[in-house]
């Protein structure tokens, strides 16, 4: 059994540590008040009875509180005490080195909380311990000197979680849309560099490829760009290479016929574009950050975007070519063909590829066979975008589909229906006509739903009490976000304030007015609603007595972002969190809080969002009309995932689910297994163990345990993850049941 100490690292469990911690308490009080020798191993015992059931790696302090208890149900209270002055006196000795410790334990490699915190970084690289280092620096200055008390201790505790502490110091947003087509139509710079506009298609993917990887270094979250914006670029490619192979024919005193030129031109373009669409997948995959990853990025292919036929045609061979590299996937180490993480590939379900006679049918199946090998693309149906994301005046089945800002963080509409009058100085700015490409995030702060219901100890009208205190401290959070974010020059990330990623505003000018009007969003997270309904009802939120109880959760959360809203003009919006590290968090806060309790709190994850537990038994079709109720109460991110075997000779069965997706659900992803062991060559679902307590993954094939030498892709939160994960997040993905 393993246990984690306070600065991060793993170590095995020592009943003797325990024991003699108790014998010295023992040894300050008379004697007629100690512990008997036998007392003292029972008490030890005890623990570590409790730590062996706790259901996950228990940490240091959690030790302490049970042996506090122990000591405590003996009846020996000034042993106890003893006991707690001297936690209390080493708490104070520890204070002034704490950070050290833990940046000292990252450079080493020992942090086991911080090296899976993150499934896409790999903590034994420098460039990613760099940032780590200066990650524990900025949680430091944050938690003591930026954020006010209680919403630091609320933090501790798992009851609200702050996200991205680690760039909180920095003035830095979360995710955003980038205005690709402004910078690319009309220039942009690069580190002092004025980049014009391309004459080529292949130039155009190499340029989107440099502003990924500067926006990326600007930011902490993911970004979205369309393949849309890159789709003129393939006509004036075209037009170069007619005049080249005319050229060419002259030279050699060829008369081309038109059919045979027009056959050698789309040739030579389809060779371009296929270059370009490599630069871009290559290029994001190798590419490394000032955070030592690769840029979170997310691709948008959406047919409806195009202005014009020839347009749409020309983005239909982006697509596709797309979509066949990401189904060959990319060659590892050893030079097989595996599962990238990135760049997230969303696919826009539409009337122009949905039915079997629609001129792009052959996308959506290409589509489907991708995401039956490679996980994605994931997929937005724009019937159900048009019926939820409605910008001022528009109606119902009339509304605005457009990209989420990397993994499922959306935008609110365009409450200005105008394009918020081009406060951001776009280049590319239509009168009249909804704006989202240049719109970001600027933060989250997510609430423990479980935690509430615990607190409230079941009863209703407490629990809806101490919720409004919850989303209240949330809010002052929040408000902690923005008030970091006001006052932001624009010379602080020049690419994204200036040169048009997201607006183009004048050297020392403040950010200030696209924080407030709706322009940008800033995101209500909540966490774990099935275990919140769990221990109020008694039921899953799917049971029809407890769903009213689930959907009035959701809906108090909207109105309070409406009244903040109201009150503040700025867009507080409901975001369903993509929990990754942080759900093996909540759930030891829960159990340290609480103990455990079935169905609750006995696992070392809480769920995801509005989910349906990963446990509970149900098919995809009523899991995806289920939680389609709630991800409309969730218009600041949301994404349902079905959970399903290996689909690749059951393509029939893919195209069934995009069908239901289409008129169904707004976002929805199918989630399949993509592994490979270096050791054997086995390309099969590598599986999830238990050894001494720790769960470990492991090829079935030859058994080998050594990560390094595993490819292992999942996806945890949206994106795929393929670095690891903690405890608690590997327990739930074993946990997982089919549905399909």
């Amino acid at each position: 059994m393993k246990i984690i100490k306070r600065n991060g690292s793993e170590v095995s469990f020592d009943l003797s540590k325990i024991s003699n911690a108790i014998r010295a308490a023992n040894k300050e009080v008379p004697f007629d008040e100690r512990l008997t020798e036998r007392q003292v191993v029972y008490a030890s015992e005890n623990v570590q009875d409790r730590c062996e059931a706790a259901g996950h790696t228990v940490t240091v302090e959690e030790i302490q509180d049970m042996v506090e208890d122990e000591i405590m149900a003996l009846g020996r209270f000034e042993v106890a005490r003893k006991y707690i002055i001297y936690r209390y006196v080493q708490s104070l000795k520890r204070q002034k080195n704490t950070t050290d410790d833990k940046i000292l334990s990252l450079i080493e490699c020992n942090n086991e909380d911080v090296k899976q915190e993150n499934s896409n970084k790999n903590p034994t690289v420098n460039s990613v311990q760099r940032d780590y280092m200066a990650g524990e620096i900025s949680k430091d200055l944050t938690m003591r000197m930026l954020l006010p008390d209680d919403v630091v201790q609320a933090h501790n505790e798992g009851i609200i979680h702050f996200h991205d502490a680690d760039y909180f110091a920095q003035h830095m947003h979360n995710c955003d849309l980038v205005n690709l087509d402004d910078m690319l139509q009309n220039g942009t710079v690069i580190s002092g560099t004025l980049i014009e506009k391309p004459h080529s298609f292949s130039t155009a993917c190499n340029i989107a490829t440099q502003i990924i990887a500067q926006v990326a270094s600007n930011q902490y979250g993911g970004q979205s760009i369309s393949l849309t914006h890159l789709a003129p670029f393939v006509e004036i490619s075209r037009k170069k290479i007619r005049r080249q192979v005319i050229n060419e024919m002259n030279e050699l005193g060829i008369e081309p016929a038109m059919d045979k030129l027009n056959e050698i031109v789309e040739k030579r373009l389809r060779e371009e574009i296929r270059r370009g669409v490599q630069t871009i997948q290559y290029q994001v995959v190798t590419l490394m950050t000032t955070n030592g990853q690769a840029p979170f990025v997310t691709v948008f292919m959406y047919l409806g975007e195009a202005t014009d036929e020839r347009t749409k045609r020309d983005l239909a061979l982006i697509i596709e070519e797309t979509l066949r590299q990401r189904y060959e996937g990319v060659k590892n180490e050893s030079g097989v063909w595996i599962t990238p993480a990135f760049p997230k590939l969303i696919y826009v379900l539409e009337p122009d590829n949905i039915d079997p006679d629609s001129p792009y049918y052959y996308l959506t199946q290409l589509a489907a066979k991708c995401t039956a090998k490679r996980m994605v693309p994931d997929y937005i149906s724009e019937k159900k975008m048009r019926e939820l994301k409605l910008s001022k005046g528009e109606k119902p089945g009339e509304g605005d589909c457009y990209t989420c800002m990397g993994c499922r963080s959306f935008l609110t509409p365009d409450r200005s229906g105008n394009g918020f009058d081009n406060i951001a100085n776009a280049g590319n700015y239509e009168p009249n006509k909804p704006k989202y490409y240049g719109r970001f995030n600027q933060g989250v702060v997510t609430i423990n739903l479980p935690d509430v219901a615990l607190s409230s100890g079941g009863d209703m009208d407490r629990f809806w009490e101490i919720f409004d205190e919850r989303l209240e401290l949330c809010h002052k959070a929040l408000r902690c976000r923005h008030e970091r974010l006001k006052g932001t020059l624009s010379d602080a990330a020049p690419i994204l304030w200036q040169y048009g990623a997201l607006a183009r505003l004048p050297k020392g000018a403040p950010i200030d007015p696209l924080l407030y009007g709706g322009y940008s969003t800033i995101s209500l997270g909540y966490a774990g609603l099935y275990e919140c309904c769990r221990f109020m009802t008694g039921h899953s939120h799917t049971d029809p007595e407890a769903t009213p109880f689930a959907l009035a959760v959701m809906q108090r959360m909207n109105d309070k972002c409406t009244e903040w809203k109201t009150a503040e003009n700025i867009d507080y919006s409901l975001y369903g969190t993509p929990l990754e590290s942080t759900t093996y968090k909540f759930a030891k806060c829960l159990q340290r809080r609480f103990g455990i309790i079935k169905d609750v709190t006995d696992h070392g994850y809480i769920t995801n969002s509005y989910h349906v537990n990963v446990r509970e038994p149900i098919d995809a079709f009523t899991k995806l009309k289920f939680e389609s109720e709630f991800q409309q109460l969730s218009p600041g991110g949301a994404i349902s995932y079905v959970e399903v075997p290996d689909m690749q000779d059951n393509l029939e069965a893919v195209m069934s689910v995009l069908r239901y997706i289409y008129d169904n659900i707004m976002y929805a992803e199918l989630n399949t297994k993509s592994d490979y062991c270096q050791e054997c060559g086995y390309d099969g679902e590598i599986r999830i163990v238990e050894e001494d307590g720790k769960l470990v993954w492991e090829c079935p094939h030859c058994g080998n345990r050594d990560q390094s030498k595993l490819n292992v892709a999942r996806r945890t939160c949206g994106y795929i993850g393929t670095q690891f994960w903690n405890q608690g997040r590997t327990e739930e993905i074993r946990d997982r049941v089919m549905h399909l």
